[in-house]
């Protein structure tokens, strides 16, 4: 269990390298909407597992997934800072969790959505890339207003 947790969050990390270099996410969608699943950690307060939504670093693992329940699914393209801006910030509010680089058996890295921004943020930081935001007039900026919201945040499932 110790060696799964370890290349969960290893592909976590890559997830995050990759994601600041190529500057794209891949996601899985249907005409219903995007590829759902359900966390095997956390629960809403009623008892509920919480809702993920799956994102991949890459379009072949991505195509990896799709199949039993996501057999109708395609790939679907999102532009890393509409990823942060929109995704993640909207995530947070609906309460729902980022599954990153999940494998065809839907294992993978559950995150908090303002904590991948943090992650992507720090990462484009070290590497001295700078990101295009429609809705921040920085990096800086969304960053400053992340670490504000989690000072006094608290998540549905504790």
């Amino acid at each position: 269990m110790l060696q799964d947790h370890i290349t969960v969050e290893n592909r976590h990390k890559d997830f995050i390298r990759k994601v600041c270099e190529t500057e794209i996410v891949y996601a899985l969608k249907d005409e219903t909407g995007f590829a759902i699943s359900y966390s095997n950690e956390l629960e809403y307060e009623d008892g509920e597992p919480v809702q993920i939504i799956c994102f991949w670093s890459d379009e072949a693992r991505a195509k990896s997934c799709i199949g039993q329940e996501w057999e109708h699914y395609e790939v679907s393209e999102l532009a890393l800072n509409d990823f942060m801006e929109n995704w993640c910030l909207g995530m947070n509010q609906d309460g729902l969790v980022v599954g990153t680089d999940f494998d065809s058996n839907l294992f993978g890295y559950e995150a908090e959505p303002l904590e991948v921004i943090l992650q992507i943020i720090e990462e484009l930081k070290r590497t001295g890339k700078t990101l295009s935001l429609r809705k921040f007039e920085s990096i800086d900026d969304l960053e400053a207003q992340i670490r504000e919201i989690l000072e006094d945040l608290t998540y549905p499932w504790g």
